[in-house]
């Protein structure tokens, strides 16, 4: 099989490349990123006029496609009249309308909204929340999280730390983090009572668990039952300690209900949401209690107030971005497309199980995902999806498809066919 022949880079990629410093590569040894100029449904037009189908939804966030024209229409009318405004001291009308409807959707008491700009800062944000929570109550000591193996929160300092530091990409920093308590998930008898004995000997020590419901995203993406998170949930209210969710990836669909959480009929302490937040339109998070942490923080001290304030949070355009989204949700079929996603992987891909190399195949909602025994060639299997009209970015030892929710029929059986075709061609090449 031939290489694929990249198009000559258009002049502004030529230009910027020396100055652009690209996530998660090493700039020296990586092919050139292929240069987008538009996008469209559950699309990508590169420069050259390739069309291809986005198989991972620009990292799990573009639920609704790409240019959806409601998304477009609410954030053309928001820039006329107001694209942002602080929120020290003044209020925005689709933010305090955003934090409303999260407050009615969400399951349980989760009602006080904390927006942000990325999913990372809403980590950080809960985790402060949780830090101080132990703070305003008085109960002295709570100084550390409970975290999993495979799990990932983000890229800045706090979160982490409550990351698999000891498995993922951010080992070089493990020396310079807080130090946190990395625990087995309880998916089994023998790590049930390792983590309710952990929690009974530290509860007095614990800010919170944290943790990834139902899949672990960026660490594997690897999978748990709700039963899991039921039993974490009641071993934490046994034990007197805060549990906040990261969902993050999970949050608005992609696994089937619209939080992760109701799937197992059970509420976190603290949710964090963003990625699919606004569609995929634009950055935005948020960091939602439920009454009891933010009743600790409502006092006539001045500092039992939650002192963090991002320049950009409860930015209006972003907040008009994400009620949009809201009304897609409530007017569109999403969760049924997410339904007939689900199906359609449950049928075609069990068939990488017979490809050498494959050690398993797991389906969630709008997820699939071929496990493969050995780390792939991601460079080379990258081209081998452009070639064939599809964008996969394989992750460490997945191959795995979280496309757009409104994608047509015909590209989830092109996406899958190439997934399988292409997973085949990297195993007889270098197997």
């Amino acid at each position: 099989m031939s290489a694929l022949s990249p198009p000559s880079p258009p002049s502004w990629l030529n230009k910027g490349r020396a100055h652009v410093w690209l996530p998660y590569t090493q700039v020296k040894t990586a092919p050139l990123p292929r240069a987008v100029t538009a996008t469209r449904g559950a699309h990508l037009i590169l420069d050259d006029g390739t069309k291809l189908i986005d198989g991972c939804s620009s990292w799990w966030t573009a639920c609704h496609g790409y240019n959806h024209p409601h998304i477009i229409a609410a954030m053309q009318r928001q820039l006329e009249t107001m694209p942002h405004v602080m929120m020290g001291g003044l209020a925005n009308e689709p933010a305090y309308r955003l934090a409303a409807r999260l407050a009615a959707l969400l399951p349980g008491d989760l009602t006080r909204v904390f927006l942000a700009d990325s999913g990372s800062v809403s980590v950080e944000v809960a985790m402060k929340m949780a830090l101080q929570y132990w703070i305003n109550t008085g109960a002295k000591g709570h100084t550390r999280f409970v975290c999993f193996e495979h799990a990932y929160h983000g890229d800045t300092m706090g979160a982490m730390s409550v990351c698999d530091v000891d498995k993922g990409m951010h080992q070089v920093f493990k020396g310079a983090l807080i130090p946190q308590h990395l625990m087995k998930l309880p998916t089994t008898p023998q790590a049930q009572a390792a983590f309710e004995t952990f929690l009974a000997d530290h509860h007095n020590t614990l800010a919170a668990v944290i943790m990834e419901p139902l899949i672990q995203g960026a660490g594997g993406l690897k999978f748990h039952s709700e039963d899991t998170l039921r039993f974490i949930r009641a071993a934490t209210d046994k034990h007197g300690v805060l549990l906040i969710f990261d969902e993050i990836m999970t949050g608005f669909g992609r696994t089937g209900t619209l939080f992760a959480c109701e799937a197992a009929g059970v509420v976190p302490d603290i949710i964090t949401l963003s990625k699919a937040l606004t569609g995929g339109a634009l950055p935005l998070s948020a960091a939602i209690s439920n009454n009891k942490v933010s009743e600790a923080f409502i006092s006539e001290r001045a500092d039992a107030a939650l002192m963090h304030g991002p320049t950009f949070m409860g930015n209006p355009l972003g907040c008009a971005a994400a009620n949009a989204s809201l009304d897609l949700f409530e007017t569109e079929p999403r969760l049924e497309q997410v339904g007939a996603i689900e199906a359609h992987f449950n049928q075609t891909l069990p068939a990488a199980l017979n490809i050498n190399g494959v050690s398993d195949v797991r389906v969630r909602g709008a997820l699939g995902v071929i496990q493969v025994r050995a780390l792939p060639e991601i460079d080379w299997l990258k081209d081998r999806f452009i070639e064939r009209g599809v964008f996969i970015r394989p992750m460490a030892d997945v191959i795995y498809a979280a496309p757009p929710f409104i994608i047509s029929p015909q590209d989830l059986h092109q996406l899958t066919d190439v997934m399988l075709e292409v997973t085949r061609a990297w195993a007889q090449r270098f197997l």
